[in-house]
């Protein structure tokens, strides 16, 4: 898919809307689809070519630039964010999503992404006497009977609402998700976490015309509808050279991931403050926004995320925040009902560059504000945070980045409990456990010694004894 995006500070209306669908001429038909949430182009025999997304209004500032780049020249939020989805089948699809997003710029003012895309050409669409009318539902490139397909090429590949539906869609079917990209293409973290469990895949075409997979490095071949790894003839996978022919990369991230449960749920209970108090410990400042998409839209708010929880409970809500421009930062949120109440699972990543050091100093006394040594706590259940080298924009590149090296690790009260103080305070290792109110705090280093996961295996395993002694 090529997308070309626009950028308006009014909302695209329904005839600001039909002025953009003339861009194909009269022989471009259009019809909704995905319920009405979008707006499809097609040829007069029914061949899909454009799609239009439902407009979208961003609240949070930095996200255009985050998402397409610095110089996007994005209005003041708040905006409205516009996609505009060309097929890759028909080669007058992209001039044609391009003078469409060029229409809504003339008449709404604003930007165009990319700012070469936009045009006020009619785009004739000639007819092909042998194509075949299908029904317009989720446009993929490629649809075999085990993987969808997507071809995408802009800097960086977010997870937007159009690949959430893509990838909910797709798994209730039973297929595999493969996004194929160049080698200059960046994820982002919330896709990269989408994409991280099997069946799905990163599929990135290096120069040479071959493929890997942008998250191992695995070579890859298309073989019986999919991309699957190449074997040599001992049966191993080889590592594609693209991968590994990298320099290390010199900014760091730091990686903090907790689990809150809330015991006691009632109308009163407000979700979101544990994550916002993270956000606070580390960077002096809420979150900036959230939502459950790329480009994240509203501005933060406890009281409307836990609303959309409640509304969507009993099944789980997986939610975004994004922090304030200066300081890259990215969360992932999912509010889930357990046997022992609402569970909070975040993990929370900053970026720093190579003249920045990583606040690791105020982890210890997030922990404490997380367990409730000097008061009401959040109900703690753990807390783990490493450091990693990785880029300071929290994007992910196609190439080899090493692992995320442990910092801490701190136990809540209610497994402190079930393992037993003692046992919890004397883990046998080479460090020095601090108590936290009802909470055990584990310092295992500044995030360089690998060996430091060494260590959080051991103490794991201790502290996991108890149980089974028990």
């Amino acid at each position: 898919m090529k997308d070309v995006i626009a950028l308006t500070p009014k909302m695209p209306d329904s005839w600001a809307v039909v002025a953009g669908l003339y861009a194909g001429g009269p022989e471009v038909e259009a019809a909704g689809v995905n319920g009405g949430a979008v707006v499809q182009l097609r040829a007069a025999d029914g061949r899909p070519l454009v799609s239009v997304e439902a407009p979208l209004l961003v609240h949070v500032p930095g996200e255009a630039e985050r998402l397409l780049g610095d110089g996007v020249g994005a209005p003041r939020v708040p905006y409205w964010w516009t996609e505009v989805r060309a097929s890759t089948a028909l080669p007058e699809a992209t001039p044609l999503a391009g003078s469409v997003a060029g229409r809504l710029r003339m008449l709404l003012g604003g930007a165009v992404w990319p700012a070469e895309a936009a045009s006020l050409d009619v785009v004739p669409v000639p007819s092909s006497p042998n194509s075949v009318t299908t029904e317009a539902g989720l446009a993929v490139d490629v649809l075999t009977d085990s993987t969808a397909v997507v071809l995408a090429d802009r800097p960086v590949v977010p997870l937007n609402a159009w690949m959430s539906e893509i990838l909910r869609t797709v798994g209730a079917a039973g297929l595999a998700l493969q996004i194929v990209t160049p080698p200059h293409v960046r994820l982002t973290l919330p896709l990269r976490t989408a994409l991280a469990g099997a069946p799905n895949r990163w599929v990135v075409q290096d120069s040479g015309n071959r493929y890997y997979d942008g998250l191992s490095g695995a070579e890859l071949r298309w073989q019986d509808g999919t991309f699957t790894p190449a074997r040599t003839d001992d049966s191993k996978t080889p590592v594609a050279t693209a991968f590994t022919d990298a320099a290390p990369a010199t900014d760091q991230q730091l990686i903090v991931s907790f689990r809150v449960l809330h015991e006691h749920v009632t109308d009163e209970l407000v979700l979101g403050s544990a994550l916002r108090t993270a956000w606070t410990a580390l960077t002096g400042a809420a979150p900036a926004g959230w939502g459950t998409a790329e480009p994240v839209n509203l501005p933060w708010s406890t009281e409307q995320l836990t609303a959309l929880a409640r509304e969507r409970s009993p099944e789980p809500t997986h939610l975004l925040a994004v922090g304030h421009p200066g300081r890259p930062a990215l969360a992932g949120l999912r509010v889930s009902r357990t046997e022992g109440g609402v569970a909070e699972d975040v993990t929370l990543t900053l970026g720093y560059g190579r003249d920045e050091t990583p606040p690791l100093d105020a982890v210890e006394p997030l922990a404490r504000t997380l367990a409730g040594e000097h008061g009401h706590g959040h109900g703690l259940v753990s807390l783990l945070v490493s450091l990693r080298r990785g880029r300071r924009d929290l994007t992910v590149p196609p190439r080899f980045e090493a692992p995320p090296i442990p910092v801490s690790f701190t136990l809540g009260a209610a497994d402190v409990h079930r393992t037993g103080l003692d046992h919890a305070l004397r883990p046998p290792l080479d460090l020095t456990p601090v108590r936290l109110g009802p909470a055990v705090h584990y310092p295992l280093g500044d995030g360089t010694d690998a060996r430091a996961w060494t260590v959080l295996q051991r103490l794991s395993a201790h502290l996991k004894a108890a149980h089974a002694d028990g």
